[in-house]
């Protein structure tokens, strides 16, 4: 497709569609958001998000990097030096995350009593 075509995720074969799907994922929102503050080791980002297991943080790091939304740049040391950071198209995701953040953040109350409600029918 060319970048002047329109894409449409309502349509089921739309590459937006996939786009759209890979940052609701589990962890593409919390990775985006830890590297927000500027880059990181992989150490350093596996620590701030907590719980995500070595292989699916770099399998989501490798997705990320390869959408061009994060870049992974090696320093030639001992041991080699890893950090990730967001590109300029990363970066302009941050804006529509943290709302959504702030939204989960302001709503999580509501949300679990509605589950609670839900719960007891």
């Amino acid at each position: 497709m060319d970048s002047d075509e329109t894409f449409n995720v309502l349509i089921q074969d739309c590459p937006s569609r996939e786009i759209m799907q890979r940052l609701g994922d589990k962890w593409t929102p919390l990775v985006m958001l830890t590297l927000a503050n500027g880059p990181l080791r992989f150490s350093g980002l596996r620590q701030q998000i907590g719980a995500v297991t070595p292989k699916v943080l770099t399998s989501t790091l490798r997705t990320l990097e390869r959408d061009g939304l994060v870049d992974r740049q090696v320093t030639a040391q001992v041991p080699i030096r890893v950090d990730y950071e967001l590109t300029d198209l990363g970066r302009s995701l941050l804006e529509p995350m943290d709302a959504i953040r702030i939204w989960a953040e302001k709503h999580a109350g509501k949300v679990l009593t509605a589950r609670d409600a839900f719960d007891e029918m």
